[in-house]
């Protein structure tokens, strides 16, 4: 009798495609995949640990599905998997927990167990997590994410993301575009690069061995196929993003103008405490290359409120860095404390009251930002991809400097890209 699996990821882009990944693999092994709100055998969580609420999350998607299904196997895999195996494997009902390093061989350890077996942890050091393994969505989205790199070799004083995924490796070119022609058979039109540092790609070990690439050698490459008609750069580091890769954007014929960057605070003080690797100045810099190259581009921003020391004056500071930038939308987070982070040590704590006034207030000004920039655009004809969902009698796209666009849903407009006036 066929065994059935419903998954369900947390978090990022590249959590995704490494879920849907997952998901081909248990297919290919005899499992039907169901939907994560219908009953079945086995129920994998992938999951992410960058805020206290994923943690809180994940826990409460295991209680549901104990109510609805107590003879399943649940499967956590993941970040907050890496980080905390033991406290994972005390939830009520989780069956195995799959760290950084046995994530894909969950086929083989889902024959190994039953569900009156006590909780089996499959953990490693993260040092030892030194191999790639690439993913991508399928057949799920218009877009695809497709994981190009994984880990980070940064150490940023708030994040727990070097413990969960190990130091920077890649793919190798080669192996992207191979993966990419696979995609195109498909008959997807739009394809996101994804990674943990992105900008890093071409560093540490593919297969065992180094290569001597790098993410403007990867995006060089890509362009010069026409396998797949629209690329996207998911996030990548102001740092990372140099001078020759936004000039060869501008340029492009199949990337689209459109940039996601982190800047995390536009006060140099909480740069310096978050241990990043610039200063707002240079991220000033490049936002205004880009707008030079491209007036038309697309710039979203991550930003993080509330972290330890940000004083009234370090905010106020970061909210007129952030108006005076000619930006599109922002990614706002809250920090949270998170263990074994150097952050922890930091003082004074911001109340959290306080940081949510704070994300309040950014998140509002994010939709400013939104507002003024699709503004700007009012009336031009653009190229939008529309995405193969009806949505109560509408359908959804983006154009190509990332503006979303909703029409009346029309089946021959799914997955096609339409001349349109906005």
């Amino acid at each position: 009798m066929q065994k059935t699996v419903a998954l369900h990821t947390l978090g990022c882009k590249l959590n995704y495609s490494e879920t849907t990944a997952l998901g081909r693999m248990l297919e290919n092994d005899g499992f039907e995949k169901r939907d994560f709100d219908e009953v079945a055998d086995v129920y994998v969580i992938n999951t992410c640990s960058v805020t206290e609420n994923a943690d809180k999350e994940c826990r409460q998607i295991v209680r549901k599905i104990q109510r609805k299904a107590p003879e399943a196997l649940v499967v956590i895999t993941g970040c907050y998997a890496q980080l905390k195996p033991k406290e994972i494997a005390e939830i009520p009902g989780v069956d195995l927990v799959l760290g950084a390093a046995e994530k894909f061989n969950i086929a083989q350890h889902l024959k190994e167990i039953t569900k009156n077996d006590a909780t089996k942890i499959c953990s490693c050091d993260v040092e030892d997590v030194n191999i790639f393994v690439p993913s991508h969505s399928v057949n799920e989205r218009t877009r695809i994410f497709l994981k190009v790199q994984d880990g980070c070799d940064y150490n940023c004083s708030f994040c727990t993301i070097p413990m969960a995924r190990g130091k920077s490796r890649s793919d190798a070119i080669d192996n992207v575009i191979a993966n990419v022609k696979s995609i195109a058979t498909g008959g997807a039109k739009e394809i996101v690069l994804t990674g943990i540092n992105l900008g890093d790609f071409g560093k540490g070990y593919t297969g065992g061995k180094k290569h001597g690439e790098n993410f403007f050698d990867l995006i060089k490459e890509l362009d010069a196929l026409d396998d797949i008609e629209r690329y996207r750069i998911s996030s990548i580091e102001p740092n990372l993003l140099s001078n020759e890769i936004i000039e060869f954007v501008a340029n492009s014929k199949h990337f689209m103008p459109h940039f996601h960057i982190p800047l995390q605070s536009g006060s140099n003080h909480t740069l310096a405490a978050m241990r990043r690797r610039y200063k707002k100045a240079l991220y000033a810099e490049k936002v205004g290359l880009i707008k030079l190259l491209m007036p038309h581009c697309c710039i979203g921003v991550d930003v993080i409120v509330g972290f330890p020391g940000e004083t009234n004056e370090h905010f106020a500071e970061t909210v007129e860095f952030l108006r005076g930038l000619d930006i599109s939308y922002l990614h706002v987070f809250t920090y949270s404390e998170r263990d074994n982070t150097h952050a922890l040590e930091l003082k004074p704590v911001v109340p959290m009251q306080v940081r949510h006034e704070r994300n309040k207030i950014l998140r509002n000004l994010s939709y400013e930002k939104m507002q003024a920039f699709t503004q700007q655009h009012m009336g031009e004809t653009r190229k939008v991809l529309f995405e193969s969902v009806n949505k109560n009698g509408m359908m959804e796209g983006y154009t190509d400097n990332y503006i979303k666009i909703t029409a009346p849903h029309q089946p021959a407009w799914e997955n096609n890209i339409i001349e349109w006036v906005i």
